[in-house]
C-alpha cells in the first residue's frame, strides 16, 4: 500500500467539496480509477527505479512486482478510498493525448505534525515534469485543500 494506512473515517470536512481535477499547461489531474489500469501499469511498470529515486519514495515498498490484475484491484482501492473520503489519488495525464505521467496522493498521516501526506510520482521518460508537478500540487493543496500541514518531500 502507498502512504499510511487509510483510517475508516473520512479526513476532510464534510461539507468540503473535493476538486476532481487541476488543470495546467503540462498536465492535468483526475481522480485515479479502473480506467486508467493499463496506462498505470505501463507507467509505473516502466519507471520503478526511477520512482524509488524521487524524494519520498526512497524507502517505499512500491513499486513492486504486480500483474496488470493486482494494479487494477489496488486502482479500485484507491478508487474507493475517494469515494469515502479516507483518502484521495489523482492520476497525472498530459494534456494532448491522456498518456499517464504520474500519480498525486493525499491521505491521512499518522504524525500529529501534519494533516495530510502528500506523494507525487512521475514516469522516467517525463522526469522533467517532477518538480512542476510539485510546485502545482503544493499550491493547489494551500490554496484548495482544508489542511494546513503537509508533509510533502521537498524537490530540487
Amino acid at each position: 500500500m502507498i502512504g499510511p494506512e487509510v483510517k475508516d473515517r473520512a479526513f476532510v470536512p464534510p461539507k468540503f467539496v473535493v476538486p476532481l481535477e487541476l488543470a495546467t499547461p503540462l498536465f492535468r489531474l483526475e481522480p485515479l480509477g479502473p480506467q486508467h489500469n493499463e496506462r498505470d501499469y505501463e507507467a509505473w511498470t516502466t519507471s520503478a527505479e526511477h520512482i524509488h529515486s524521487t524524494p519520498g519514495w526512497e524507502e517505499s515498498s512500491w513499486p513492486r512486482d504486480m500483474t496488470l490484475e493486482e494494479n487494477l484491484k489496488d486502482l479500485e482501492r484507491h478508487a474507493n478510498d475517494f469515494r469515502n473520503r479516507t483518502g484521495f489519488t489523482y492520476t497525472v495525464l498530459a494534456p494532448s493525448d491522456d498518456e499517464v505521467i504520474g500519480c498525486v496522493y493525499l491521505y491521512p498521516v499518522d504524525d500529529d505534525r501534519y494533516d495530510v501526506r502528500a506523494e507525487s510520482w512521475v514516469r522516467a521518460s517525463r522526469s522533467e515534469l517532477d518538480v512542476p508537478l510539485w510546485r502545482a500540487v503544493g499550491d493547489w493543496v494551500a490554496a484548495d485543500w482544508p489542511f494546513e500541514r503537509v508533509d510533502y518531500a521537498a524537490r530540487g
